[in-house]
């Protein structure tokens, strides 16, 4: 009985943590959005995040010594989640305290078996959260990247520069992960990055061949003096072969994923379908005589 109540608020406080931190991610995108590292100012969420990251100051250390506080920052700032390192580390180490004190309080004594359960738990549903939220991100830039790079052409055909593009595209498209994407570009390059500088970071944040492709040739055009519109064409181009080649390997590990279920749960229901009456027949005595017409 006392492991069945450990088990349920165990269940419980994962339930009530995704629930929060999934409140994170419904924030509909703004004209102007601030950069990762700047946060919001004034903003409630702003001041409870700062309190998080606050309460374990030894946690920066820690991070440094372990050389994990860029690998957070990055996945961080690509999930576009208002934390930083320390804060993330911090709100993992609130996890397991609140999971270790349930499991405690509920069986009543520090068993250290019923105790690693939370540890393990605390610590990995809160990176489970951000990569999968890393990827959906990821997933819809890809979607989204070859028509906006039509309308970028478009633009700097018409006659806009690249920046004066980005701010049409901005003001003028339905908001997407890859719109929230520029407008982090246009205020970088707003601050005094340059484009190819503010482009490279981009690149590094995200990590995807296509966003990289669109980076190096827009470097590329800028130093060699090439038309911008003529690299748009070629990007559009192959970003949209990129997707295509990529919805070809999606497809083609359809049927290996599909191998497994078709064992274990469809092949055994048709075995007792067809194999079934054959096995009852026999259990009666009568053999096959009983199948016969």
């Amino acid at each position: 009985m006392s492991l069945a109540v450990i088990y349920f608020f165990a269940v419980a406080s994962v339930a009530l943590i995704i629930i929060s931190l999934a409140a994170f991610s419904k924030d509909k995108a703004k004209p102007r959005m601030p950069l990762p590292s700047e946060g919001g100012q004034g903003d409630k969420k702003t001041k409870i995040l700062a309190l998080i990251s606050g309460i374990f100051p030894l946690t920066r250390v820690l991070l440094s010594r372990l050389k994990m506080e860029d690998k957070i920052k990055r996945a961080l700032d690509t999930a576009h989640v208002k934390l930083s390192p320390q804060g993330y580390f911090n709100l993992k180490l609130l996890l397991i305290a609140l999971l270790v004190t349930l499991v405690i309080f509920a069986s009543g004594k520090a068993d250290p078996i019923a105790i690693s359960i939370p540890v393990i738990f605390g610590y990995l549903i809160p990176d489970m959260l951000l990569n999968i939220k890393v990827a959906k991100r990821r997933q819809a830039i890809i979607f989204a990247l070859p028509e906006t790079v039509d309308l970028l052409g478009l633009c700097v055909e018409g006659g806009l520069d690249f920046t004066a593009a980005l701010k049409w595209i901005i003001e003028k498209t339905p908001h997407n992960c890859l719109i929230e994407e520029f407008i982090f570009l246009l205020e970088e390059i707003k601050l005094g990055k340059t484009r190819a500088q503010a482009l490279k970071d981009m690149s590094k944040r995200l990590n995807l061949p296509e966003i990289n492709f669109f980076v190096q040739t827009l470097v590329q055009s800028e130093r060699m003096g090439a038309s911008v519109a003529e690299a748009f064409k070629v990007i559009s181009e192959d970003t949209r072969q990129l997707r295509f080649q990529r919805g070809e390997r999606i497809a083609l590990k359809a049927p290996i994923k599909i191998l497994l279920p078709l064992i274990f749960f469809i092949l055994p229901v048709i075995a007792i379908i067809v194999g079934g009456p054959l096995v009852l027949q026999f259990m009666q005595g009568q053999g096959l005589k009983g199948l016969a017409p």
